[in-house]
């Protein structure tokens, strides 16, 4: 980005971080940058699609005025996703990839920051990380699948992420899919509704690389699981190579026709245990530098006892740095006190977890194992995104913590409900719903 491009977007972001929260502005804006802006198109770069989708969702008008302010006109804002260094090469004409232009290629979902080279490694996790380094290099040829199961926070879908930057470094004319087993299911049933099968299957069965996140999620979904079964055969008799993750072995996945577990079972299962407590504080260095953020070994190791989840230990690093910027950018044990004994402390005389859900589920009339279930009608969908949004604006949960509740979803899936429903307050009558929700007492709710 040439100097010009620096000093304009800066300027701007300067504006920018009057407007929005300081937790918002590290998170979505700090890590963005002005690509281009030519003939009144600013195009902006953002670390994942999430962002862009939340910055072109919740801020799109901030940043526009912003920019009309200081550029003199009516300018036009474009976000892309910076999740792989934009690689110079004859256009890929195919449906699996993002064009900026002619001759840019982005690989869509994945995040540039994810990679072999800045991932800590120990005991936990040090099988899973040499069986991937592995499939990157040798893909198609080593374990196929490699299927890569443990809780929620322990680095699977950073692994599976590196698999994919690591093959596109490699080789960038490679067809690479990361997918999650929801938006899998949706794309499969899609297909069915607007009897358009046939390009459905020749976007997953020409791949490369086809990498499913949270594959437990098929569960009691025949269709789902009979496309799957068929594109797992095609891919594999190809020489294409499958990565899966799993909250637990395919043993123990129920409702899975005994076939597909097979498959699942056919080449390399790996566990990732929860991170000790010397990777945890690994992690936390890795994490700081990545937010610019001096952090030493003994604050590391401080934060590295709060939890276990790598995701919710983010979550808390975030807060440290936040707290630690507000009181003048040095760390010192009395802000790093504050900032860790406060964890729910603005929330915690308000609502307890449990209360949020009974009262979403009187709301609405729907059973606790609806709301944390797969089954995703309309009704189901609102009450789940409602729910996301209480736990996280009136318990002040992590968006992993929120996903674990809520029937083991993804964090970014929980990311995209409190963002789905902060823009519907603005245009809907849902303002009402929610103080109707928060002042339900009493009642009890029916479980099966």
């Amino acid at each position: 980005m040439n100097k010009d491009l620096n000093d304009l977007w800066n300027s701007i972001l300067a504006e920018i971080e009057v407007d929005v929260s300081r937790a918002n502005f590290i998170t979505l804006f700090k890590p963005t940058v002005m690509l281009s802006f030519e003939k009144n198109i600013a195009t902006i770069a953002a670390p994942s699609s999430m962002i862009v989708d939340l910055l072109q969702r919740r801020y799109y008008q901030i940043i526009k005025n912003a920019l009309d302010k200081h550029a003199g006109g009516d300018i036009e804002v474009v976000f892309i996703p910076k999740t792989v260094l934009p690689v110079i090469k004859d256009a890929f004409a195919g449906p699996l990839f993002n064009q900026l232009d002619k001759k840019t290629l982005v690989l869509p979902r994945v995040r540039a920051e994810y990679t072999f080279d800045n991932m800590a490694v120990s005991s936990s996790n040090q099988l899973a990380y040499v069986s991937a380094t592995t499939v990157a290099k040798k893909i198609g040829q080593a374990y196929n699948p490699l299927f890569i199961y443990g809780s929620v926070g322990v680095g699977k879908t950073h692994l599976m992420q590196s698999i994919a930057n690591e093959v596109f470094k490699t080789d960038s004319t490679k067809k690479i899919l990361y997918i999650t087993s929801e938006e899998f299911t949706n794309e499969v049933v899609e297909a069915i509704r607007t009897n358009a099968t046939s390009g459905m299957k020749r976007k997953f069965r020409n791949l490369d690389l086809l990498i499913i996140d949270d594959i437990q999620f098929v569960a009691g979904k025949d269709k789902v699981q009979e496309e799957l079964f068929h594109t797992f055969n095609i891919l594999v008799d190809r020489g294409a190579q499958i990565v899966l993750s799993s909250d637990k072995p395919p043993s123990e996945i129920k409702k899975v026709e005994k076939r597909l577990l097979s498959r699942f079972s056919g080449g390399l299962t790996v566990d990732v245990a929860p991170p000790d407590f010397e990777l945890r504080t690994a992690i936390l260095l890795i994490k700081a530098k990545k937010y610019d953020f001096e952090l030493s070994i003994e604050a590391a190791k401080v934060i590295a006892e709060k939890d276990r989840d790598g995701r919710s230990l983010e979550g808390i690093l975030l807060r440290v740095i936040t707290e630690a910027k507000n009181r003048g950018g040095e760390l010192t044990d009395e802000i790093l006190e504050i900032a860790l004994n406060n964890k729910h402390e603005e929330y915690s005389s308000t609502f307890r977890p449990d209360e949020i859900i009974k009262n979403v589920c009187l709301f609405y009339k729907i059973k606790s194992t609806q709301l944390k279930g797969e089954k995703r009608d309309a009704f189901l969908v609102k009450a789940r995104q409602v729910a996301m949004y209480l736990l996280k604006k009136e318990v002040g949960l992590t968006f992993s913590e929120i996903g674990n509740i809520l029937g083991g979803r993804d964090h970014t899936t929980v990311m995209y409900g409190v963002g789905k429903i902060e823009g519907l307050l603005t245009k809907t009558k849902l303002s009402e719903d929610l103080l109707g929700i928060t002042k339900i007492n009493g009642g009890s709710v029916v479980e099966y």
